[in-house]
């Protein structure tokens, strides 16, 4: 298929989701260099990126990895995705924003809240864009990702209005070109709060217990300690006047239980494999970050300062003991 606009993209992070980008963005015509750690760029050097899963085989040989941004400096990026980890963020965007031009679309493609923050304080409102990414994808490799599931088409938007939603539509239109649906979301930070609701509510719980997602909805236990980290977030987010695309925390968790578990019952949290794998957990973006806002307000959130507290400790004891 011709594209309709050939972009040069920056992907910052080659993890699951930056390999997906990469390769499937790569193999529609776009320009495609990405940003690693230097760990990682002895197995990057190899071959093509590879995607795996629901979306089929593909595979493309993108036009440079590099840890450093020296090889890169004078290119004119259209669009830089940041799609690191949360707690890399504030590292993330400094090191990429020297190549961040006037007419440069930074994306968010992250979970949780306060990345859009970062990015904005940095390059400025008018050159950052906030996607919600509701697709699953696991790193088998370094450069090779499987695409587990799928809940929604991606969305992409501007919190405060300050790009043009022409703008952020031709982004949309390559990326589902690409074979990755998006669509642009005028309200696009009510749509992200639907997702820290839904991965507040399963991603801690998930990686504690080492259960799906049907699982802990199964369970009248671990249903009651997922309400109570809805009704924890609907306070918060009311007292600090974030829209919300529901009327009532029933509501929601109405939609939650019928609509949205469901279709993901077997699919274990990214949070579960992150403690397997030893690595740092999201957990200040998630939890943490309604513990903070909360204390901003003066309110009290119980459930999801204790998840929080948990979750912190299984990071610094290294996970579950094997044997």
């Amino acid at each position: 298929m011709k594209i309709s606009h050939s972009y040069s993209v920056l992907i910052t992070g080659l993890g699951a989701l930056g390999t997906v980008f990469a390769t499937l963005l790569k193999k529609a015509g776009h320009t495609v260099y990405a940003l690693t750690k230097e760990k990682y760029l002895p197995a990057l050097s190899g071959g093509p990126l590879q995607v795996s899963g629901i979306w089929g085989q593909q595979q493309a040989a993108i036009d440079g990895v590099y840890a450093s941004i020296d090889p890169l400096k004078g290119t004119n990026f259209d669009v830089i995705v940041i799609a690191v980890k949360s707690y890399d963020t504030k590292s993330a965007i400094d090191q990429v924003k020297p190549l961040a031009g006037e007419n440069t679309l930074v994306v968010s493609a992250q979970n949780g809240y306060g990345n859009y923050e970062t990015i904005a304080e940095t390059v400025g409102k008018e050159r950052a864009l906030l996607a919600r990414i509701i697709f699953g994808a696991k790193l088998q490799a370094p450069g090779r990702a499987e695409v587990t599931v799928i809940a929604d088409d991606v969305r992409i938007g501007q919190p405060e209005g300050a790009v043009d939603p022409g703008r952020i539509g031709d982004i949309a239109a390559a990326f589902t070109q690409a074979g990755i649906p998006t669509r642009y979301a005028g309200n696009i930070e009510a749509i992200l709060w639907d997702k820290i609701l839904y991965n507040a509510a399963l991603n801690p719980l998930g990686a504690i217990l080492e259960c799906t997602y049907g699982q802990l909805a199964d369970n009248a236990e671990t249903r009651q300690v997922m309400d109570s980290i809805i009704d924890e977030i609907f306070a918060v987010a009311r007292e600090h006047r974030k829209p919300l695309n529901w009327a009532s925390s029933e509501e929601y968790k109405n939609h939650f239980y019928t609509k949205l578990v469901p279709p993901t019952a077997k699919h274990f949290p990214s949070m579960y494999y992150d403690v397997k794998a030893g690595k740092r957990l999201e957990i200040d973006a998630l939890n943490g970050a309604i513990v903070r806002l909360a204390a901003e307000k003066g309110i009290a959130v119980p459930v999801n300062e204790t998840i929080t507290r948990i979750i912190k400790t299984k990071e610094r004891l290294g996970g579950p003991r094997s044997g």
